[in-house]
């Protein structure tokens, strides 16, 4: 199969990582994969790994935007130059792009919904769904069969894979920790973007009392977006600035998990939280928010902790239990990482996906 990708960028984030794993895993497999975006950090590690990417003008978040239609363009002369099968869109933008390309190609168009969607009018006049709808857990399944009222047989419900191997090698730690100043301190660390779903906000009120219990601990959030500012001043406002440690990117998750001691991922509303999978198969111990995807990774007291969603108090004593329990932190994290290698592999998720895409083209025929 050819199989063309689209997405806004390739900075460093859960659907840039879900894409490569997953266009690695085909190319494994003895399929052509290609990848169409605004480019971004990532493009080169895409490129070493034999995935062609094809800038285009995509990063936007509106839904009817000169640069889709721009796309559009450079993109159906690249359906027929490379041959391509089919089509796979991962956000609401290259859903609605996806559509245009499948209707004048006549290629199947299959979508990945990572999250939740705000039912808009737009969504519901314009779908765009495509042939096949890939769900990243059963929450977002749900969602999308409750909100937009989708045939859920239509919806086939494929985790987000991880190569494990590719994580848990520590060697890197403690010249990552002189790199960001912690020396032995202990460090708490959350990797996403900075928005409010993310909860970042009851993450830093947490943090507060902590460090009044441990006052040399230190949490790094690593991420960028539109809550920093307000994010900085919030610390500065607790009087926590000292111990927190703000880092816009990390070139791969993995660069900085091996700092860590505890990850947390606070998050009001998660498709099911790649970065969280990612610092599983790390072997840390990690904290989530009981919503959405967290749920299905995390074993409350088998493989993390899982506290109420906005309740800063509730995650402090979380974070204090694992920061004063070095035997509870490695247990938790290795059956973290044995959780992720049985349930959620690679291999698993490509498997599926390539079910899919066969499944469509089957259709076509």
């Amino acid at each position: 199969m050819n199989i063309l990708f689209l997405a806004n960028h390739l900075n460093v984030g859960g659907i840039s990582s879900y894409l490569f794993t997953l266009a690695e895993g085909l190319k494994q497999n003895g399929h052509n994969v290609y990848v169409a975006s605004g480019g971004g950090e990532l493009v080169e590690k895409f490129s070493a790994a034999g995935i062609k990417h094809i800038n285009a003008p995509l990063r936007t978040k509106k839904e009817i935007s000169p640069k889709i239609i721009f796309s559009f363009f450079k993109l159906k002369k690249a359906i027929r130059e490379y041959n391509i099968d089919l089509v796979h869109s991962n956000s609401r933008t290259t859903q609605v792009l996806g559509s245009l390309l499948s209707r004048y190609s006549a290629k199947p168009h299959i979508f990945t919904c990572h999250g939740f969607f705000k039912p808009k009018l737009s969504r519901r006049m314009f779908p765009c769904w495509g042939q096949a709808l890939i769900a990243i857990s059963d929450q977002v399944k749900e969602h999308l069969v409750s909100d937009f009222k989708l045939d859920g047989q239509k919806i086939s419900v494929i985790n987000n894979g991880i190569d494990v191997q590719s994580f848990g090698d520590n060697s890197s730690r403690q010249k990552l920790r002189d790199d960001l100043g912690i020396g032995e301190a202990p460090l708490v660390g959350i990797v996403a973007r900075l928005s409010d779903v993310k909860g970042h906000t009851y993450l830093l009120q947490a943090m507060q009392a902590v460090i009044k219990s441990f006052p040399p601990v230190k949490l790094l959030v690593v991420g960028q977006g539109k809550m920093k500012e307000a994010l900085v001043k919030e610390a500065d406002d607790l009087g926590i600035t000292k111990n927190i440690i703000f880092l816009p990117q990390a070139g791969g998750t993995k660069n900085v998990l091996a700092a860590m001691d505890v990850f947390v991922m606070p998050s009001l509303q998660e498709g099911l939280g790649l970065a969280l999978m990612e610092a599983m198969a790390q072997g840390l111990a990690v904290v989530g928010s009981a919503v959405g995807g967290i749920k299905t990774l995390i074993r409350n007291e088998y493989n993390g902790l899982l506290v109420e969603p906005a309740k800063p108090a509730d995650l402090a004593e979380a974070l204090m239990r694992l920061l004063s329990d070095e035997r509870m932190r490695n247990n938790l994290g290795a059956n973290a990482r044995k959780f992720i290698a049985d349930n959620f592999s690679k291999e698993k998720m490509v498997d599926a996906t390539e079910r899919v895409y066969r499944e469509c083209l089957k259709e076509k025929e």
